[in-house]
């Protein structure tokens, strides 16, 4: 199959956002899809994130700031946290994300992601009215809360570099009384604020369940708790290996199984490493926590008003993915969301999770073909995959379906 002749067949590893997102544009155009996912659906960073679809803050995660963590991230009792100790293939995607963290790579990067927001909620509009149920949860604008002013103004600086790069921003500048009056649970900290227009945030598990159904009555197969030991380009097919003895030969392979990428990528020639970010969650009862989707930026910790429910999430931890979750990361949230809320009973809580956070070493995630005709790489989105994963499987979509990448692909090219 040459790169201008469209698919009949496709095996796409992994089922998140941006694999089941690929799949699903991909059964649009005609391609018999399978899905392969080495836990269930969802099981991996798209289940438990804070579900935001919130172009207006999807930045880079390598920032000049970033370098001010240094050796606090070995805390644990940090927002961001590298758990000694630290394996020379961290090591080295540490090494290669801090040279990414000047304010000239930081733009270049920034660029390239805001291409990607002006889009992003299009192509969950795209699913909704493809039949996908439980595409939009809420259209509430989103609240950033502040301990002063000044962290509010580093906030305005960094939104107004999304604007000059083309990105609009509808927003309103709130004072101490403003904010807490907008969201009564915040203590007296909180002194500034900014309320985010034009966002969107989903339940996630509901969205992927949706999403599931929809690929699935759309003719496509998901197979579950199997993991991908081996793909192999052929010259007349890809090749690829399951954990159970199985094998698939398809046209065309999407690697889209977040974390657990680089392994099986890096036989095609992509040397840009993914590295698992770590994100922690839990539910608790709405009663005495924000009802509004609400961002406390110092603290790291977001407040996501749910079914009756309100998810908390938080830290940024590059470990490895199959690493067990760590209640310290927990309590960790909780130090630092109780000082900023009334009488919380943290007990409260259930559905603790972590899951992993495929990041890349310039902040910007691998979308399109690799060395190899048949096999494409969907992921690599770090902290922005449930905003951008279905644009992304969108653009890739037409990218095998016509052999010809996008132009908003350009800068995200697997072999960059």
């Amino acid at each position: 199959m040459s790169s201008a002749v469209s698919p009949r067949t496709a095996v796409v590893v992994g089922a998140g956002v941006a694999g089941l997102s690929t799949a699903w544009f991909l059964l649009q155009e005609g391609v018999e899809v399978t899905v392969v996912d080495r836990g269930h659906v969802g099981a991996g960073a798209s289940w438990g994130n804070a579900g935001w679809l919130s172009p207006a803050l999807a930045v880079p995660l390598p920032e000049p700031s970033a370098l001010r963590v240094g050796l606090k991230a070995f805390s644990s009792t940090s927002p961001v946290r590298v758990p000694l100790p630290v394996d020379p293939t961290l090591a080295r995607f540490l090494a290669r994300f801090a040279r990414n963290c000047t304010h000239r790579r930081w733009q270049v990067a920034l660029q390239a992601l805001s291409v990607l927001n002006r889009q992003a909620l299009d192509a969950y509009d795209d699913l909704a009215q493809g039949g996908v149920a439980d595409t939009m949860w809420r259209q509430d604008p989103v609240l950033i809360a502040f301990a002063d002013e000044d962290q509010r103004e580093q906030m305005l600086t960094e939104i107004g570099h999304l604007g000059s790069s083309g990105m609009p921003v509808d927003l309103d500048v709130l004072d101490g009384d403003a904010t807490r009056d907008r969201e009564l649970t915040l203590s007296d900290r909180i002194r500034a604020g900014i309320l985010l227009r034009g966002q969107r945030s989903i339940d996630p598990p509901r969205f992927l369940a949706s999403l599931y159904k929809a690929v699935v009555e759309a003719g496509g197969r998901v197979l579950e708790g199997d993991a991908v030991t081996g793909i192999s380009d052929t010259g007349g097919d890809v090749r690829v290996d399951l954990a159970d003895g199985t094998t698939l030969r398809t046209d065309t392979v999407v690697l889209a199984a977040g974390g657990w990428i680089s392994p099986l990528a890096r036989k095609f020639g992509v040397r840009t490493p993914v590295q698992a970010g770590r994100g922690y969650s839990f539910s608790m009862p709405a009663e005495g926590l924000p009802t509004t989707p609400t961002y406390l930026p110092s603290q790291k910790v977001v407040f996501t008003p749910l079914d009756g429910r309100v998810r908390v999430s938080g830290i940024m931890e590059f470990a490895d993915p199959e690493r067990p979750l760590d209640r310290k990361s927990i309590e960790t949230i909780i130090a630092a969301a109780t000082p900023i809320l009334g009488d919380v009973d943290w007990s409260r809580r259930r559905d603790e999770w972590v899951g992993s956070r495929p990041c890349t070493v310039d902040g910007l995630p691998l979308v399109g073909r690799t060395e190899s005709q048949r096999v494409f790489i969907c992921g690599g989105h770090g902290m922005w995959g449930i905003a951008h994963g279905p644009l992304t499987g969108k653009l890739l979509t037409q990218q095998i379906i016509s052999g010809r990448p996008p132009a908003e692909l350009a800068a995200l090219s697997p072999l960059r």
